[in-house]
Order: C-alpha cells, then sequence, then structure tokens
C-alpha cells in the first residue's frame, strides 16, 4: 500500500468516542488514521464487525492483536496477588487495562513507521493521563493526538449528531448514553442516569451480573487450586489463568457477585460515578486472602497491606510503567511464593465466604491454637512478653505522675 500521507495509530474500541474521531482526524489532520484494537476480552460480539465499521468510518487499516491471556497474566494477577484496591473497593479494571493498550499502539506504530497515537479518552477523565503516561515512558517522540482536548464538541449528544451526519452506526443512543469500558476483568457504565447521585442504579447500568434478588435462593460451593498467587484450578480441573478468570465470571455472575456502585476521586481532582461489574475478580481476590491468612505472619501481612496501599495508586494514577510498580511487584513475587492452597468458597446472594481453606505453607497449628488443653504452649510465658511489650508504655506513666 502506497500512502501519501503519514499515519496515526488510534486506540479503538468501536464505540461512540473513537467512531467519531476517525473521520474527526481525517477532516482536521494531514493524516490516515490506522485503527488498532487490543483484544483484552472484549465481548466477541462487538469484536466481529469491528474492522468493517472502522474501514467504513475512513480508517485505512484496522489491527486487532490478541493479547487476553498476557493481559491476565502480567497485568490482572500483580494487582490481584497484592490485593490492591483503589479507595476500599475498586478493583481497577479500567485503570490495569490502559499500559497494555497503550504499550501495544507504541509496538505497532513502532512496526508500521507511524508518526502519531491518538486515543479516546476525555479531558476530564483519568485515562487520558494513563495513555500519555505510558507514551512518555516507552516513546515519547510520537505525537500525541487527544481529540476530546481539541474539538469543538462539548458533549456525547454532539457526538451521536455528527456521526448521524456522517453515516457511520453506533450503539449508543440519548436514552442510553452511557460511557462503557470493557475487559475480561470487568465492565464499567459510567453517565446517564449516574450523574444524578440521588438517582438508583437502573437495570440497563449491569450488563454482566444477576441482580442479588433474582440471584439462586440456594449457595453454590467452588473450589479454587492456588499456586504462588495463581488461581490454576476450578473444582479440581486445571486451567490458565484466563480460563479460570473466565469461567469463574460466568460463575460468580449468576450470584451477583462482583457489584460496586462507587462515587470515587479521579486524578484531575474531580469526583465521579460508576458501576462496577468485576464477579471473576471479587472471587479470585477472595481466594487470594484467605490462603494469606493461613501463611503469613503479621509483619508480612501489615506489609502486604502497605504495599497494595501502595499499588492501588500507582495504577490508578498511570504509573504502570515506573521502578516504583516494578518494585512493589517483586516485593509481592517474593511474598507469593507461599501463597499456595486450596479454598472452598460458598458464592451467595453477592457474597463470596471462604468456607474451608488450607496450605503446606500454613503457619496455623492447631495444637498451639486450641482452647483445649495442650502440651506445647506455655501460658505462663506470656506474663514476661507483656512485661517487656508494655515496658516503655508502663515507663511513661511512671514519668507522667
Amino acid at each position: 500500500m502506497i500512502l501519501s500521507k503519514k499515519i496515526v495509530v488510534l486506540a479503538y474500541s468501536g464505540g461512540l468516542d473513537t467512531s467519531a474521531i476517525i473521520p474527526w482526524i481525517k477532516e482536521n489532520y494531514d493524516l490516515n488514521v490506522f485503527a488498532l484494537v487490543v483484544d483484552i476480552g472484549q465481548s466477541f460480539e462487538d469484536l466481529q464487525d469491528i474492522e468493517k465499521k472502522a474501514i467504513s468510518s475512513g480508517a485505512i487499516g484496522c489491527q486487532i492483536i490478541d493479547l487476553k491471556e498476557k493481559f491476565v497474566n502480567d497485568y490482572v494477577y500483580p494487582l490481584l496477588k497484592i490485593g490492591a484496591l483503589y479507595e476500599g473497593s475498586y478493583l481497577l479494571g479500567t485503570a490495569i487495562a490502559r499500559p497494555i493498550i497503550a504499550k501495544a499502539q507504541i509496538d505497532f506504530a513502532k512496526k508500521i513507521g507511524a508518526v502519531a497515537l491518538a486515543h479516546g479518552a476525555t479531558g476530564k477523565g483519568n485515562d487520558q493521563v494513563r495513555f500519555e503516561m505510558v507514551y512518555a515512558s516507552l516513546d515519547s517522540k510520537l505525537k500525541i493526538i487527544s481529540p476530546w482536548r481539541e474539538w469543538d464538541f462539548k458533549s456525547r449528544e454532539d457526538l451521536l449528531k455528527y456521526l448521524k451526519e456522517k453515516n457511520i452506526p453506533t450503539n449508543a443512543t440519548k436514552k442510553k448514553i452511557y460511557s462503557r469500558d470493557e475487559n475480561i476483568f470487568h465492565i464499567s457504565t459510567e453517565g446517564g442516569v449516574l450523574e444524578d447521585l440521588w438517582n438508583k442504579a437502573s437495570k440497563d447500568c449491569w450488563v454482566w451480573t444477576q441482580d442479588v434478588e433474582n440471584a439462586p435462593n440456594d449457595p453454590e460451593y467452588v473450589v479454587l487450586g492456588i499456586q504462588n498467587g495463581y488461581v490454576n484450578s476450578i473444582n479440581n480441573v486445571k486451567k490458565s489463568p484466563y480460563q479460570c478468570l473466565k469461567q469463574l465470571n460466568k460463575i460468580g455472575s449468576i450470584h451477583g457477585i462482583g457489584r460496586i456502585d462507587i462515587v470515587e476521586n479521579r486524578l484531575v481532582g474531580l469526583k465521579s460515578r460508576g458501576c462496577y461489574e468485576t464477579p471473576g475478580g471479587t472471587i479470585i481476590y477472595q481466594a487470594i486472602r484467605a490462603i494469606e491468612q493461613l501463611v503469613f505472619d503479621k509483619d508480612s501481612m501489615k506489609w502486604k497491606e502497605n504495599l497494595a496501599l501502595e499499588m492501588s495508586h500507582l495504577i490508578y494514577d498511570g504509573k504502570w510503567f515506573s521502578p516504583i510498580r516494578e518494585s512493589i511487584q517483586s516485593a509481592s513475587n517474593v511474598l507469593s511464593e507461599v501463597v499456595t492452597g486450596t479454598v472452598v468458597l460458598k458464592l451467595y446472594k453477592g457474597s463470596v465466604y471462604a468456607v474451608q481453606k488450607k496450605s503446606v505453607n500454613s503457619l496455623y497449628l492447631r495444637s498451639y491454637s486450641t482452647f483445649s488443653e495442650d502440651n506445647v504452649y506455655k501460658q505462663s510465658d506470656a506474663s514476661g512478653f507483656i512485661n517487656l511489650y508494655s515496658l516503655s508504655t508502663r515507663i511513661r506513666s511512671i514519668q507522667k505522675k
């Protein structure tokens, strides 16, 4: 293919924003647009016609890259193993997807000799920072085009009108004008009725999971095998981490597991509301924590909790390709060497309970912990321990008197 124009690689989803970006770039830049779709587990139905849609929107080509297994192994599990939760509840399903997409963009741009990168993140959101932090980390020479910071459109309603004028189809409507992000780890819903905090999330705000009121009245028990922090079997059947997550998404969705409706602090200073569904990820998160209870001593558990907090913020803030993330992940890998065992989880009406757990590395010894008579623990030893442990406290009390 001989091209008279240089190329910009667009991170393309086929949604409302990126559908409008292709014709807009052609109208406002002397560039050809190449659409790049990074398959990290979006609904297959969306990917079937996405190449055709990109071309009909004006792209000179569309490349679909399958990174599902890599996404789960190299991005999702570092998050799950350390237990990163942003502001106590969000499993970072959107945030953790951005670094792998942006890196794939850069790699593909180098392959085809592109001169620029483009994304569909808004000027109010976190994703613009996440994409561009990766661009800055891995190739700061490529030009960046961020249409939401440049064009005259003020709303997604404006984009609907623009696409209608261009005869470009979209699934979004004025009644269901949600902003959605989906991958194998989660699906998020923002905007629409959720912008009024007094509105309850409607049925349209939930895509994967069943309402707990309609979930089965009988619990389901699932046996998960864990090896070094990775779930590698379900009900004694070995599977890859990706396949385990995929199956647990289905199981968890039936029981309404993994739903949260939160207002979070965005990096740019705004607050935003989102409905997030992470059924399989929530199950895995609880399973790993159950084994950690057995194998970590008090200091290791405290250290892991500190690392988890730091990891949650750096992922949310777009600092994946940074020395601090590598450092935290290295520490997490060391801790996870002993996170091996089996967990039986009870799934019921949106909840996940670990009802049985065991590990060859368990620090729990019944002979020491029992409330019955034992021959290994001398309770009188506790007196000396308490005397020394409380010494500075008692000295302070004496000084006060």
